[in-house]
């Protein structure tokens, strides 16, 4: 974390036990210098997370900003929607006994959320909060490919794609092109994308708007892999989807 970004966190939490802070307390509490904490203040009035309270011409107070509330909604709509999956991702993974995970966008990334390991004895491996460019893997891809367009042609614009494996896209245009059929079949496939000798399948989980927040995925070594074994994943992953979906609202 840069020292800035530190110094601007450190700041907020000054608010935890006050509601409204003057420049001088602010300060105080901080230990920071007043040019810096003017600067940061500045700064964090622009994005919506201080809001300045002026009760006079000689006292101005700040206080946090409902971009917080926001924020904070968003992470607990994160943390239920987890919450909800759960029981269908623990019923998908024993019925297949594959790696099940939940992943969603963050930033530039796809962050795994959630995951239930398979019980074999050769087992793929994937850590709660783990992260993945957008570009590669069936979760990040499917994520990427559900976005709206304009985060989408931003993401495109400004990504350079690094080979992971020989598998991984690395083309913008591929990349549109697989993008546009995942969204036209409904779900992403990667075949060794990210990490070798791993296929994953992945499904869109739609909240009551009809936005995808999540992506659930299966992975399987490659090893496993027989068309068959794709049609059984696929159904499965796919009912799963729906009924979370369901779960959180979607009637699409």
């Amino acid at each position: 974390m840069s020292r800035s970004l530190l110094k601007a966190v450190n700041l907020l939490d000054c608010f935890k036990n006050k509601s409204e802070m003057t420049l001088y307390e602010l300060v105080e509490e901080s230990g920071l210098p007043k040019t810096t904490v003017f600067r940061l203040v500045t700064s964090l009035e622009e994005a919506g997370l201080l809001v300045k309270v002026k009760r006079s011409s000689h006292d101005v107070r700040y206080r946090l900003g409902l971009k917080l509330l926001e924020l904070g909604k968003r992470v607990s709509d994160q943390l239920e929607y987890r919450k909800i999956a759960l029981p269908y991702m623990r019923k998908l993974n024993s019925k297949l006994n594959e790696l099940v995970q939940m992943a969603v966008i963050e930033g530039d990334e796809a962050v795994y959320v959630e995951k239930l390991d398979s019980t074999k004895p050769v087992r793929l491996v994937i850590h709660v909060g783990g992260r993945s460019p957008l570009y590669a893997g069936s979760a990040p891809k499917l994520l990427l490919a559900y976005m709206n367009d304009e985060d989408r042609e931003d993401y495109l614009q400004n990504i350079t794609l690094e080979k992971m494996t020989e598998n991984t896209i690395d083309k913008i245009e591929q990349l549109k092109q697989e993008l546009d059929v995942i969204k036209q079949r409904g779900y992403s496939i990667s075949k060794a994308e990210h990490y070798r000798d791993t296929m994953g399948f992945s499904y869109p989980i739609k909240d009551f708007n009809g936005e995808t927040i999540a992506a659930l995925g299966v992975s399987i070594p490659t090893n496993d892999y027989s068309e068959e074994r794709e049609e059984i994943i696929l159904e499965e992953t796919q009912k799963t989807a729906a009924e979370i979906s369901r779960e959180l609202g979607y009637r699409g």
